[in-house]
């Protein structure tokens, strides 16, 4: 007889992130994957009685873990270099504008990624990416945004796209033009804003290389209008938009990216009521970003409370990068939005799989339920919180199906 399901896997804890009730979970349940998507979930006692003889592969997990792969859906993957030496430099006493004045702050990793050849850029990712991924990631997003260059964006962009194939994992990429001004446009904001608007982004969007557009809307980096000019462009060219928010002051970002619809506002520290509200109007993804916050040491906290008041989905992501947040753990992440935020761990969790899937703006996984992609993480732990609870530690993760099958990574 023909097997009707490629995997099955049983005897697990499923948290399924599925409807409301405690972690979607299902005791003793088991989970059966048929050409890359969840092809039958629930209870062991509800299998049919020839569901062994059904599966071409069957596994006992021992009463193990299994939940969605986990979405980071904010990173800066792909840079030239590091900004170690700054790092040390700043604990010495020196100040970021002085360290600035000096050559480097993001100005040094542009000079970086500018001088770095597509294969470089590759090398460097890579190991940073499988760290990930051996953390339980699935899905990653990955920014240009230190090229600021037409041909160092897209030099980022295809080297984001060589790390999902290199990998086999499912990559997003944003567009991140408006990240900072290059030094040759120091003196002409608007000549880069309209390069940025009119040359680079249609170019590398008709190339394929663009998922969405994002933006750093502040005041150290761009304002309102300057933001909604490139929103604009990417409305006329079918692109998904996010923004960078009131990370350090509050400028109305959010309430900007609801009104085009988008898909996420990232950091939200100084987010405002009127902010959550538009947010909740436009089911627009809270991104929370516990990376930056610890490595800046910052002290005021996104609002927690009011997110939960006005139903907004809160995700959680690394934003991994190499000046505030060269975090390589998604699962820290979460134990961090934990401790510095307050989340619950379901929210935590959930913020690394449906909500991060929600934020890129992708329907197909985040949770375990028939017909989703077979996107699976299983775990050497027994009860979802305990992926909160761990302090880093290569132990929790046993391994990782996508797409239903387990991924053979390139070297």
């Amino acid at each position: 007889m023909t097997p009707r399901w490629d995997h099955l896997l049983i005897n697990a804890t499923l948290a399924t992130f599925a409807g409301d009730a405690s972690y979607g979970l299902i005791e003793r349940g088991a989970i059966a994957m048929h050409e890359g998507r969840i092809a039958w979930i629930g209870p062991m006692d509800a299998l049919p009685g020839d569901a062994p003889s059904l599966a071409a592969h069957v596994e006992d997990l021992g009463g193990a873990l299994i939940t969605p792969g986990l979405v980071d859906c904010h990173t800066h993957l792909v840079f030239g270099g590091n900004r170690a030496h700054e790092f040390d430099l700043r604990l010495n006493g020196a100040t970021y504008e002085e360290i600035a004045r000096a050559g480097g702050g993001i100005v040094s990793t542009v000079k970086a990624t500018r001088e770095a050849s597509e294969d470089a850029l590759f090398a460097q990712a890579l190991p940073r990416a499988h760290a990930l991924m051996a953390d339980g990631v699935t899905t990653l997003e990955i920014k240009s945004g230190y090229g600021l260059d037409v041909d160092s964006e897209r030099r980022m962009l295809r080297v984001a796209r060589r790390i999902g194939k290199a990998l086999g994992i499912a990559v997003r990429t944003s567009f991140l033009g408006l990240h900072a001004l290059p030094p040759e446009y120091r003196e002409n904001r608007a000549g880069y804003v309209s390069l940025v608007c009119d040359d680079m982004l249609p170019a590398l969007a008709a190339e394929g290389l663009v998922d969405a557009v994002d933006a750093f809307c502040e005041n150290i980096g761009f304002t309102l209008e300057e933001t909604r000019r490139v929103f604009d462009r990417a409305t006329q060219l079918g692109l998904p938009v996010k923004l960078h928010a009131e990370q350090l002051s509050d400028l109305d970002g959010a309430a900007l990216v609801a009104r085009y619809r988008g898909l996420s506002a990232d950091h939200l520290e100084y987010l405002s009521e009127s902010g959550i509200r538009a947010m909740a109007d436009a089911g627009t993804v809270a991104v929370l970003l516990p990376g930056a916050f610890y490595a800046l040491r910052e002290t005021r906290l996104p609002p927690i409370a009011g997110l939960r008041e006005h139903g907004v989905a809160m995700a959680v992501a690394t934003d991994c990068n190499p000046g505030t947040s060269p975090l390589l753990s998604l699962r820290l992440a979460a134990g961090m939005a934990c401790t510095l935020f307050r989340l619950t761990p379901e929210e935590a969790l959930r913020g690394v799989t449906v909500h991060a899937a929600l934020a890129l703006g992708l329907s197909d996984r985040g949770t375990l339920e028939v017909g989703r992609r077979a996107d699976l993480a299983v775990w050497n732990v027994n009860q979802p919180a305990e992926l909160c609870y761990w302090i880093g530690g290569s132990h929790v993760l046993r391994k990782l199906y996508v797409g239903g099958e387990e991924p053979s990574p390139a070297s």
